[in-house]
């Protein structure tokens, strides 16, 4: 995942008493996503430009098949980042409304160390194993 490529951000400690979701909690993993999505916009940036550098015509059709599966796999990587930047856009949403860090699906906390480790959760960890659950039992 992009966001391993980036140095982690320091874990936030809560002050004693402090409400979950307080204005300081809401700041710090804002502060994650839009560092995540600035670097996200810059890899495409840097692939376009890349792509358009060594945007060789081969005489030789493996050296050309050899290029275009390693953009193939290149643009493959850029649009799975395009889809994470369009999920940093929607969590930044919910911070703005107030909906961030509950569970889209039963409502509860989704818990700080959860977020700390995948900013972008919107379902608590018991939801989201349920849900997997599911997954495996439809993918038989």
């Amino acid at each position: 995942m992009p966001q391993e490529l980036r140095k982690p951000a320091t874990p936030y400690k809560p002050k004693k008493g402090e409400s979950y979701m307080s204005s300081r909690q809401l700041m710090h993993f804002r502060n994650i996503l839009e560092g995540i999505k600035t670097e996200l916009g810059q890899d495409i940036d840097r692939t376009v430009h890349t792509m358009q550098d060594e945007a060789t015509i081969f005489a030789d059709p493996n050296d050309r098949a050899s290029q275009e599966s390693d953009m193939a796999l290149e643009l493959r990587n850029r649009d799975r980042e395009r889809k994470l930047i369009k999920k940093i856009d929607e969590t930044i949403a919910k911070i703005d409304a107030g909906d961030y860090g509950y569970c889209d699906s039963c409502g509860i906390e989704i818990g700080l160390k959860r977020l700390e480790a995948r900013p972008t959760a919107t379902l608590c960890i018991d939801c989201k194993t349920l849900d997997e659950i599911r997954e495996k039992q439809v993918a038989k």
